[in-house]
C-alpha cells in the first residue's frame, strides 16, 4: 500500500550527519529507489510503471535528459534510483482535492516547506485564488481560460511573461511559443536561462551550434572522458553506466570538481551481480579538486602545455578553425602563479591532466552547472572548446563536446522556439500562418524578474516548473511575483510558486496530465515527443489512468488559453488537441531537421537531429570555421574571513523537486539546511563542526541572509563551501550573472558564516 502524505512538516529536527560515501548505486540504490516508488504508488503500480520507463512504446523519464541506449541494448529496468523517485512523484496515488484547499488557507501553505508541499500528491482540479480570498477554490476549465484571457487582454503583450520548464513536450512547447507570439511577445523566459544558457552562448559563438557534438556511442568509444563541474551520481545517474562501459573499453576518466563525489569514485552497477554484491568499478583515474571558478585557468594551462609539447592536430586546426594564432600568442604568456592561485592546483596535477589529453586519440569533455553558473561561465566553456579544437576532437568518433542537460526536454523546448530571441525560422512560420510575428527581443528569466519588480510585467504564466524556487534572490523574486495581477501555473503537483501571492492578486492552478498518464483525445490515444541531451528525438506515451478525470494535457491547456485570449485568431487552436499529428506536421514544415518527423519518430529509436560540426566538420559560423577565443583570467577576490559558496543538489532531489530529506552519498540524513566547509577553513574561522550558522552573502547592494544552517566539516577545496538550493537561492543576487549569458551565478557566491 502507498503511504499517506506527511501531515507534519518536520524540517531538520531529526538531522544526523555521517561521513561521505566512496561508491554510488549498488544494492542501496535499488532499495532506496524502489522504497520511494512503493511509498508513493504501492507494489503493483510500481512494477507496472517502472518497466515502461525509457522503453520503446513507453514513456520518457520525467527526470534528466541523459539519452537511452538503442532499443536492442536497453535493460529491462532502464532507470536509475532518482528516475524511480521522479516517476513515483508523478504516478503517486496521493491526491490534492478541493477539500484539501478548503482545509488549508493560502497563508498556511505559504509557511510549509517545499518538501511538504510536493509530498501532498497530484493536483486534480483547476483552482483559483481571487483577490481578497484566503483560500483557493475550484472552478471549471472554461472559467479558468476566460479569467486568464480577461487579464491578458487588459494589458499590452510585452507586459506578459510566458515561462516554461524543461518537462514540457515538443508539441506543447511549440504551441506555447506560437501562442505567445500570436499574442504579440517574445517574452519566453525558460529554465535554460538558469542552467545551460552559458553553454548555448559559448558553443554558438565557437562552433556555430548551441548543442553538444556527441552521441551516446561517442561516450562509449572515447579514450578519455573529462567530467567537469558535474555530479553524475546524483544528477544523471544513468551516465555512470556509460562511463563504466567506456572504462571497461580502456578509457581514462578525469573528474574536475571542488567536491569529491561518490559516483565518480566508484560505481556499483545495479544491472550486474558484481555491482549488487561486489566492489563495483573505479571510475576517475584522476581527480582535480579545482577551486570554485578556477576551471577557465585550468583549461588555459592545459592548452598552453599542449601547444608547448606540440600536441596539436595541425591539419584539423588549419582546415577547420580560425583564430589559432591569436589564441596561441596569448596562451604562451600564461602566468603560472596566477593559474595556481585561480585553480588551487599544483603544476604536477595540471600536467598530469594535460598528459592524458595529449595521449588521447578520442576525448569527450562533459560539463554541467558547475561551469555554467559562474561569472566567467561562457569564457570557461570556450576554453574547453579551445582545447578540443587543438586536438581535433570535434567531428570524429569517440570525441566531442558534451554539455549534460538537466530536465528531460529542456533541449527540445529550445529547439521548438522557447526562447526570448526570435528563432531563425520564426518569420517562415509567420508567413505560413499569415501571422505577423513580434521581432523585439523578449525578457530572459533574470530580466523577467526585474520586469515584474519594476512594474513592467503584469501577468505571469508558467507551463511546468517552480519559478519561485528555481530563481535567484528569493525575496526579490517572490516580491516581484506578488506584484503581478495574475499568475497562472500549469502543473502536476503543488509547489512554492502557487502560494507566493498577495491579497490583491489572482492565482490560477491548472492541473495537467503527467508523462506517465494516458492521453486520450478525439482522434484516439496520443503520444508526445522529447529531445534528449544528445539531440535524439523520440516518442513518449503514458499508460496510466489519469490522476483525475478533470486533468487536461499541456497541449489542450495551451490551446484552451489561446482560444480564449485570441478569439479572432485564424490559427486552428480547436483542432490541434484532437490529433497531435497536426502539430507535428506544422513542426515538420517549420523547424529545421524535422523532415519526415511523423514517420521517423514512430520508429523505436526515434531519430537524431542534424549537427553539422559532428556530422561533417561543417561549422555554421560566419566564415564556416570553428573559432578559437581568448579570455583573460580574472580572479574573484574573496575578502578575508569569507568563503566562495556554490549551491548543489542533494541526492534526494531533482531540480526544485525534493524527494526526501537525505543526501546519502554525502552522509546527510533527515535534513537539508547544511553547509559543507573544509575543516581547515573552519579552524581558521574559529567555527566548530556541527555549529549552527547563518549564511550571509555580500554584494554591492547589501547583504542577504539564509538562517540556521548546520556546518559540516567536509573535504571540499580550501576557501570554498557548498550548500543546497533552493534553500540558498536567497543568497544569490539578482544582478550577479554570467557575462554573455545572464545566467545567475549560483556557483560563485561570496559569503561569511555567522554563528546563529
Amino acid at each position: 500500500m502507498a503511504k499517506k502524505p506527511p501531515r507534519d512538516d518536520v524540517g531538520d529536527r531529526n538531522l544526523t550527519v555521517r561521513g561521505p560515501k566512496a561508491a554510488a548505486a549498488g544494492l542501496p540504490g535499488v532499495g532506496h529507489g524502489l522504497a520511494a516508488a512503493v511509498n508513493q504508488m504501492g507494489v503493483r503500480r510500481t512494477a507496472l510503471t517502472l518497466l515502461k520507463v525509457n522503453q520503446a512504446g513507453g514513456f520518457d523519464c520525467p527526470g534528466c535528459a541523459w539519452p537511452e541506449p538503442s532499443p536492442e541494448h536497453r535493460a529491462h529496468a532502464e532507470f536509475c534510483e532518482n528516475g524511480a523517485k521522479a516517476v513515483a512523484e508523478e504516478a503517486t496515488l496521493r491526491r490534492i482535492t478541493p477539500e484539501f484547499f478548503a482545509a488549508h488557507p493560502v497563508a498556511e501553505l505559504a509557511d510549509k516547506s517545499d518538501y511538504w508541499l510536493g509530498q501532498q500528491g497530484r493536483l486534480t482540479t483547476p483552482m483559483v485564488k481571487h483577490p481578497g480570498a484566503t483560500h483557493f477554490r475550484p472552478l471549471g476549465w472554461e472559467q479558468a481560460f476566460a479569467l486568464a484571457a480577461e487579464h491578458l487582454r487588459a494589458i499590452e503583450p510585452d507586459q506578459a511573461l510566458f515561462y516554461t520548464s524543461g518537462r514540457t513536450s515538443n508539441e506543447a512547447a511549440f504551441l506555447y511559443q506560437l501562442f505567445a507570439r500570436a499574442y504579440g511577445t517574445n517574452n519566453l523566459p525558460d529554465c535554460s536561462n538558469m542552467c545551460h544558457e552559458s553553454s548555448g552562448v559559448a558553443l554558438g559563438a565557437t562552433i556555430g551550434m548551441g548543442k553538444g557534438s556527441v552521441t551516446l556511442d561517442d561516450v562509449h568509444d572515447a579514450k578519455l572522458i573529462v567530467v567537469v563541474g558535474q555530479n553524475p551520481g546524483t544528477n544523471h545517474p544513468r551516465m555512470l553506466t556509460a562511463l563504466e562501459r567506456a572504462k571497461q573499453r580502456g578509457a581514462k576518466i578525469i573528474s574536475i570538481n571542488p567536491l569529491p563525489e561518490a559516483g565518480l569514485i566508484r560505481f556499483k552497477n545495479p544491472q550486474k551481480a558484481s555491482g549488487l554484491v561486489g566492489s563495483g568499478t573505479p571510475l576517475a583515474d584522476l581527480h582535480l579538486p579545482v577551486r570554485v571558478g578556477g576551471d577557465l585557468a585550468l583549461f588555459q594551462a592545459i592548452g598552453a602545455l599542449l601547444i608547448e609539447w606540440g600536441a596539436v592536430d595541425e591539419a584539423f586546426v588549419t582546415a577547420y578553425t580560425a583564430g589559432f594564432e591569436g589564441y596561441a600568442d596569448g596562451i604562451r604568456q600564461l602566468d603560472a602563479e596566477l593559474v595556481a592561485r585561480a585553480t588551487g592546483l599544483s603544476a604536477d596535477e595540471i600536467e598530469a591532466a594535460a598528459r592524458l589529453f595529449a595521449d588521447s586519440e578520442a576525448t569527450v569533455v562533459c560539463w554541467a552547472m558547475g561551469l555554467t553558473q559562474g561569472r566567467d561561465a561562457v569564457a570557461t566553456i570556450q576554453e574547453i572548446v579551445n582545447v578540443q579544437l587543438l586536438r581535433g576532437m570535434i567531428g570524429k568518433p569517440g570525441a566531442g563536446l558534451c554539455p549534460v542537460r538537466g530536465h528531460s526536454n529542456v533541449q527540445g523546448d529550445r529547439t521548438m522556439g522557447i526562447w526570448h530571441e526570435p528563432p531563425t525560422w520564426l518569420a517562415g512560420l509567420g508567413e505560413r500562418l499569415d501571422l505577423r510575428m513580434p521581432t523585439r527581443r523578449g525578457y530572459d528569466t533574470v530580466e523577467a524578474i526585474r520586469a515584474m519588480r519594476d512594474g513592467h510585467a503584469k501577468v505571469f504564466v508558467a507551463v511546468g516548473g517552480n519559478f519561485a524556487a528555481a530563481t535567484p534572490d528569493t525575496d526579490v523574486t517572490e516580491a516581484a511575483m506578488r506584484s503581478c495581477t495574475l499568475t497562472a501555473h500549469v502543473s502536476t503537483k503543488l509547489n512554492r510558486s502557487h502560494v507566493v501571492t498577495s491579497a490583491e492578486q489572482t492565482v490560477l492552478i491548472l492541473p495537467c496530465l503527467g508523462r506517465t498518464e494516458r492521453d486520450l483525445q478525439a482522434a484516439g490515444e496520443q503520444f508526445v515527443t522529447v529531445e534528449d541531451s544528445m539531440s535524439n528525438v523520440h516518442a513518449s506515451q503514458g499508460r496510466l489512468v489519469p490522476a483525475s478525470p478533470m486533468l487536461r494535457s499541456e497541449v489542450s491547456i495551451v490551446c484552451g488559453l489561446a482560444r480564449a485570449v485570441l478569439p479572432d485568431s485564424t490559427i486552428p487552436w480547436e483542432s490541434y488537441p484532437q490529433d497531435y499529428r497536426s502539430i507535428r506536421a506544422l513542426i515538420e514544415q517549420t523547424v529545421p531537421g524535422f523532415t519526415d518527423f511523423e514517420a521517423k519518430v514512430r520508429t523505436p529509436a526515434g531519430f537524431t537531429l542534424p549537427h553539422p560540426p559532428r556530422d561533417s566538420r561543417s561549422f555554421p559560423t560566419a566564415d564556416g570555421k570553428a573559432r578559437f577565443t581568448a579570455s583573460p583570467i580574472q580572479l574573484l577576490e574573496v575578502p578575508e574571513g569569507r568563503l566562495l559558496l556554490q549551491t548543489v543538489r542533494s541526492h534526494d532531489q531533482y531540480n526544485t523537486t525534493i524527494y526526501g530529506l537525505d543526501d546519502r552519498y554525502r552522509g546527510v540524513k533527515a535534513g537539508r539546511r547544511v553547509v559543507f566547509v573544509n575543516p581547515d577553513d573552519l579552524a581558521a574561522l574559529g567555527i566548530a563542526d556541527g555549529t549552527m550558522v547563518d549564511l550571509i552573502s555580500e554584494w554591492s547592494d547589501g547583504e542577504r541572509r539564509a538562517p540556521a544552517f548546520r556546518v559540516i566539516a567536509y573535504p571540499t577545496v580550501r576557501g570554498c563551501a557548498a550548500t543546497y538550493f533552493p534553500e540558498a537561492n536567497v543568497l544569490v543576487p539578482l544582478d550577479s550573472t554570467a557575462a554573455g549569458s545572464n545566467t545567475p551565478t549560483s556557483k560563485q557566491i561570496i559569503v561569511r558564516l555567522q554563528p546563529a
